[in-house]
């Protein structure tokens, strides 16, 4: 059996995956859970072989969680599942050391192909996406401006993209409103947005956040 972490802030999303995974016959999802705290503490708890992540989820978004995770079990195999775009996300999360990008779309075939692959060690990568990580992970690729921040970076961007202002933001992330700041020039500076508004265009544009 594959033990699965299941995390998903929708109660019913959790329920359908669970309903869609016990048919496969040999995945047991051992735990599950709404906020990015929660896969913490589970993953350092349960005997786990794949944790299933949502990246929109609070406490602490999927990002950082599949950032902390491969930092503290660099050997579990974690599958991002995720209803933004394949092409704005699946990079990134394979950079970060993710074994496979699902859109929410996916039919529940592959689904379960994926987890299979991912706890024997493997990565899945689905056909559509199989061309364009090859050139956007390659070594000499042309990079959006976004995929150039750091994930600490990228976290103030997002925040700052969704309106919530820098003070705020330290809270969140337990940093000082100077670092956050800092990380906010480099962010305009990166994007060629001049204010926040221009940060929040840039994102609807490349379809990071919704509007």
């Amino acid at each position: 059996m594959i033990n699965l972490l299941l995390c998903d802030d929708h109660r019913m999303v959790r329920e359908g995956l669970k309903q869609i995974l016990a048919d496969a016959g040999d995945i047991d999802v051992i735990g599950e859970c709404a906020d990015g705290a929660e896969v913490l503490r589970q993953a350092r708890v349960l005997p786990i072989d794949v944790v299933l992540l949502d990246i929109a989820i609070p406490v602490h978004d999927g990002l950082e969680v599949l950032q902390r995770l491969k930092k503290e079990m660099p050997r579990l195999p974690v599958l991002i599942l995720s209803t933004y775009p394949e092409k704005q996300y699946a990079a990134r999360c394979y950079r970060l050391g993710a074994s496979g990008y699902l859109n929410k779309s996916v039919d529940s075939d592959q689904l379960i192909i994926a987890i299979r692959k991912a706890a024997e060690g493997g990565m899945y990568v689905s056909a559509s996406m199989a061309e364009a990580l090859a050139t956007s992970l390659g070594q000499h690729a042309t990079r959006l401006p976004h995929e150039t921040l750091s994930q600490r970076e990228y976290q103030v961007f997002k925040a700052l993209a969704s309106g919530t202002c820098v003070k705020d933001i330290a809270d969140q992330l337990g940093l000082s409103p100077n670092t956050v700041s800092t990380y906010r020039s480099r962010i305009l500076e990166k994007t060629g947005a001049s204010n926040d508004v221009g940060i929040a265009m840039y994102a609807v544009k490349h379809q990071l956040i919704t509007p």
